[in-house]
C-alpha cells in the first residue's frame, strides 16, 4: 500500500496512493489502507498526487481518499484510464481532477517540484520512475521496475539516458528492494514467450488454462501470440482480465490480440483448440480458477487437462493457492509453475540490475523502499558496497531529511493502518477489529440477567457441543453465587453486578473449555443504581 511523501519549502508531493489486501489479518475485512493523518492535517500544503503505475498497491486507495485530499492526480494514459474507471464507479469522477501526461518522458511542475516520467520496464504497461528535481537536488524515485531487453510492451529508458540523468547529479535514489536477495537478473518478458509456447505445445488435444496477473499486459500479448502459434482460440475468464484488455486496447496496446470466444463456444471446441486465460493464480476464492476447481464455473477442466501458473506465488497466499491446486490435482489435472518451467519472470530487479542502476545514476544517498525490513537493510548494504556514499533505511512514518545537511531520520509521524470494514473506513487497531479478532479466537458468551438477577446464557464459538448444557447449568450457579457474595451498596450497583457476573462466566468457560471468551452481560433495565 505505497504512499510516499516528499516535502520541500513547506510544500508536499504525494507519490502513489495504494492499498493492500488483509489476508485474513483483519477478520471480515478485504482492503487495508495507509492512515493518511499526517498529510490530511496538511492538505493546504499538498500540491498533487503523482502515480507511477497502475498496480493496486499504488492506485487502489485513490477512490477512497483522493476527493478529500483535494489535489490533482497526474498519471500516464493507461494508469489514468484505470483510475478514471475507479473514480467513476465510486461516483467521484467529477470531484477529482485527473491530469494525463501523454508523452514518454513527460514533464510538469507543481510547487517546488519539477517532475519527469522516466519509463522503466515492469509487469504492467507504462511503469515509470519519477525524476523529481528540487532546489536542493534531484530525486530518482524508481517505483516498481526491472531491466528488460525485450519487454514486449513499451520502450524503457536506455542505459545512455539513465547515465545522462546521473551526469546531471542525483541527490537520492529511492529504490525498489523487493528482489534484492535474487543473485540473478529477473529475466526478460520476451523469454517467457518461448517457455509458454513450449509448454502449450507439450499438451496437444488437451485444454490448457493459463493463470496470470491480469495487469500484466505484456504477458497477455505473449499469450495471444502463443494461442496464434498453436492454433488455439482464446477464452478469457475473469472480469479483471476483461477490464485490462479493454483498457489496454483503448490505450493503444494489445491491438492485435486475438478475438476471444465465450464460455459456451470454448466448451464446444475440440479440447486441443482452446487456450483459457483465467484470474485466480493467487488462490482468490471468488476468482475464476478457484471456481473452476470447485466445478462452479461454466469453464470445465477434466483429468488430463493442464493449468499453467504464469505468475509468482505472493508470500501469504501459499495456503489459498495450495487449496486450489489440491482440488485441481484431485481431478487429475496437471499443473506447471514457474519453478518447473520459464513461464514467468518477476517485474522487480535482482542484484545485478540494482548494481547497474547504481552505476548509471551514481546517487549520493540510497533510500531503499518497497520490501520488508530485511529487504531494505540488504539493499542498503548492497548500495554501500557498490560505492554509494550513504544509505538511509527507514520505516513507515519516519521523516527523513535528504538535504540540506547530512541525510538521516529527523522525526516520526504516526503511520497506522485503516481498513474498509463494510462501508466504513475504520482504524485497523480499533475496538471493532480487535474485538472481532478476539471473538474469532476465543468465542463469546452472552449473559442476560432478569429483574431478579437470574441469568440466562448463550454462547458462540466454544468447543462444548456435548457438555454445553452442563456448562450452562454450572455457570448459572457460579453467577448466582458471585452476585450473592456482593455486600452493602454493591448489591444494588450495576457495575459491581456486571463485573461479578462477567468474571464468574469467564472463569467457568476457561475451566470447561480452556478458552477465555469475550463475555457480554446484559443487566435488567430497572432496579439497579
Amino acid at each position: 500500500m505505497n504512499v510516499n511523501l516528499y516535502g520541500c519549502q513547506g510544500r508536499w508531493l504525494m507519490v502513489d496512493l495504494g492499498m493492500t489486501f488483509s489476508g485474513g489479518q483483519y477478520p471480515g475485512v478485504d482492503l487495508v489502507f495507509a492512515d493518511l493523518e499526517f498529510i490530511e492535517e496538511r492538505t493546504k500544503d499538498l500540491e498533487a498526487i503523482v502515480l507511477t503505475h497502475a498496480h493496486e498497491d499504488h492506485i487502489g486507495a485513490v477512490p477512497y481518499f483522493a476527493a478529500d485530499l483535494g489535489v490533482p492526480i497526474y498519471a500516464t494514459p493507461f494508469t489514468a484510464e484505470l483510475v478514471r474507471r475507479k473514480l467513476d464507479e465510486a461516483g467521484l469522477e467529477s470531484q477529482v481532477e485527473l491530469i494525463i501526461i501523454e508523452e514518454d518522458h513527460g514533464s510538469f511542475q507543481v510547487g517546488p517540484f519539477d517532475i519527469t516520467y522516466i519509463p522503466l520496464a515492469h509487469s504492467i504497461a507504462e511503469g515509470n520512475a519519477l525524476l523529481i528535481e528540487t532546489p536542493h537536488g534531484n530525486i530518482f524515485h524508481t517505483g516498481d521496475w526491472k531491466l528488460d531487453e525485450d519487454p514486449i510492451i513499451g520502450e524503457p529508458t536506455t542505459e545512455e539516458e539513465l547515465t545522462q540523468i546521473g551526469d546531471q547529479g542525483v541527490l537520492a535514489l529511492v529504490c525498489d528492494s523487493t528482489n534484492v536477495f535474487n543473485p540473478a537478473p529477473s529475466g526478460s518478458e520476451g523469454a517467457v514467450f518461448k517457455g509458454l509456447l513450449e509448454e502449450v505445445q507439450r499438451h496437444p488435444g488437451k485444454r490448457v488454462l493459463v493463470t496470470t496477473f491480469a495487469s500484466n499486459v505484456a504477458r497477455l500479448h505473449t499469450l495471444g501470440e502463443v494461442a496464434r502459434e498453436t492454433g488455439r482460440q482464446v477464452c478469457v475468464a475473469g472480469r479483471s482480465l476483461d477490464r485490462i484488455i479493454e483498457v489496454s486496447q483503448q490505450s493503444g496496446y494489445l491491438t492485435d490480440f486475438p478475438d476471444t470466444v465465450d464460455f459456451d463456444t470454448a466448451m464446444g471446441l475440440p479440447r486441443g483448440e482452446i487456450l483459457i486465460l483465467a484470474t485466480g493464480g493467487q488462490g482468490e476464492p471468488r476468482a475464476a480458477l478457484s471456481r473452476i476447481s470447485e466445478d462452479n464455473h461454466p469453464i470445465k477442466l477434466v483429468s488430463g487437462d493442464v493449468v499453467l501458473f504464469s505468475s509468482r506465488q505472493i508470500p501469504g497466499n501459499e495456503l489459498a493457492i495450495g487449496a486450489v491446486q489440491n482440488r485441481l490435482a484431485a481431478k487429475g489435472i496437471s499443473m506447471v509453475t514457474d519453478r518447473q518451467s520459464l513461464i514467468h519472470v518477476s517485474g522487480h530487479p535482482g542484484r545485478p540490475e540494482l548494481e547497474a542502476l547504481y552505476g548509471w545514476l551514481r546517487p549520493e544517498v540510497l533510500v531503499p523502499v518497497h520490501g520488508e525490513m530485511r529487504h531494505m537493510q540488504e539493499q542498503a548494504r548492497l548500495g554501500i558496497a557498490s560505492g554509494i556514499p550513504d544509505a538511509v533505511t527507514q520505516q513507515n512514518g519516519d521523516i527523513v531529511r535528504l538535504a540540506p545537511g547530512a541525510p538521516g531520520k529527523i522525526a516520526e509521524a504516526r503511520a497506522g493502518r485503516l481498513v474498509l470494514d463494510g462501508d466504513i473506513i475504520a482504524p485497523a487497531d480499533g475496538d471493532s477489529i480487535v474485538m472481532r479478532r478476539r471473538i474469532m479466537h476465543e468465542g463469546v458468551v452472552i449473559v442476560a440477567l432478569d429483574d431478579r438477577l437470574n441469568p440466562l446464557i448463550d454462547s458462540l464459538g466454544l468447543p462444548l457441543d456435548e457438555d454445553y448444557e452442563d456448562f450452562v447449568a454450572e455457570t448459572m450457579q457460579d453467577i448466582r453465587a458471585a452476585i450473592g457474595k456482593l455486600k452493602g451498596s454493591d448489591r444494588k450497583s450495576a457495575s459491581a453486578i456486571h463485573e461479578a457476573a462477567r468474571l464468574a462466566t469467564r472463569r467457568a468457560a476457561q475451566r470447561w473449555s480452556g478458552k477465555r471468551p469475550q463475555v457480554r452481560v446484559i443487566l435488567p433495565t430497572k432496579g439497579l443504581d
